[in-house]
Parts: C-alpha cells; sequence; structure tokens
C-alpha cells in the first residue's frame, strides 16, 4: 500500500491543486512528454552542476524532505534501486526541498552513507522547473532523452519501478 505525501504546512493550501496536477501527469502525458530543464543545483559536497548533464542518461530524480516520514521510510528502497542499477547506468539525484534545514539534510545524507547524488533546492528553482514539486515524496523518471515518462507522487511501486528503469536502460542511446 502506498503512503500519502507529506505537506509542508505553509503550503497545505496549494494542495488540492497540486495533487490533481501531479496525478493527471502520472496517469497519461499523451503526446509531449515534459522534458528534462537546464538548472543549476549543489551537491552537499559544494560541487555545481546542471540538469542538463543528466541527459544522456536514465534518470531517478527525487524530491525529498527529512521532515517527511514516507521519504525517510522509502530512502533504503531508493539505495537499493540505486545499487541495483547504477552499473546499467542509472543517475539518481535527491533533492532536499528548500524548506528542509540544510544541516538536517547533511546528517541525513551522511549517517545514511547515501550512494547516490544529493542536492539542496535552496531557492526552490528546481521544485519549480519540474512540475512545480510541492508534494514529497515525488519521484521523476526521465529517459535517455531527457524526458520524464513516469511521475510518483508519495512511495513509487517499487517493483513497477524497477520494470520501467529495466526497460528504459535497454532503449538505445539518445
Amino acid at each position: 500500500m502506498s503512503s500519502l505525501p507529506c505537506v509542508p504546512r505553509r503550503r497545505a493550501v496549494s494542495v488540492l491543486a497540486t495533487v490533481a496536477l501531479s496525478w493527471g501527469l502520472t496517469a497519461c502525458f499523451g503526446d509531449s512528454q515534459p522534458t528534462l530543464p537546464d538548472q543549476p543545483f549543489t551537491q552537499l559536497d559544494g560541487s555545481t552542476h546542471r540538469t542538463s548533464e543528466l541527459k544522456g542518461k536514465v534518470t531517478l530524480i527525487n524530491f525529498w524532505a527529512t521532515s517527511c516520514s514516507t521519504c525517510v521510510r522509502e530512502m533504503p528502497a531508493l539505495v537499493a534501486t540505486h545499487q541495483r542499477f547504477k552499473a546499467q547506468g542509472l543517475e539518481t539525484l535527491a533533492v532536499a526541498m528548500e524548506y528542509d534545514p540544510p544541516a538536517y539534510v547533511m546528517q541525513f545524507a551522511q549517517t545514511r552513507q547515501l550512494p547516490f547524488r544529493v542536492a539542496m533546492d535552496h531557492g526552490g528553482q528546481l521544485a519549480s522547473a519540474f512540475g512545480p514539486v510541492q508534494l514529497t515524496p515525488t519521484t521523476l523518471v526521465l529517459n535517455k532523452r531527457g524526458e520524464v515518462v513516469k511521475r510518483y507522487v508519495g512511495e513509487p511501486d517499487f517493483k513497477g519501478l524497477h520494470s520501467l528503469i529495466e526497460k528504459l536502460l535497454a532503449e538505445p542511446a539518445a
């Protein structure tokens, strides 16, 4: 059974609209799939990157917060997914929401030895560029062309997620 997404209190007013939008995106993209925006991000180690660097790889982007119990509970499954597919080319980026205290994010990533990229969305630009993302966890799956092919709001069905990743990894390079 999937858990409900976490909502920061200051954003609770727009939850219904966001849920409706998110469910619509999850169900069907039609002929025009959202594509990877070119946004800068800073990893916890201080290195700066751009989301456009992820194009050409199957990518899992997880928007999360340390205050979100569903996010914390699903993190071991995200780690296992990354470990299972990284040798085949899966890239994973965990994006901590702008309201998450950096010290909490750093401590979480260190104590759990997260094996993938972890970034802080200091000004909320990444969350805005991908939706906007307002509920956590929100997980996006991108193909090698940088197209968002699946959007999960709440904890993903990991069996279905793994099947999708296998299919996308088997596709020819972009």
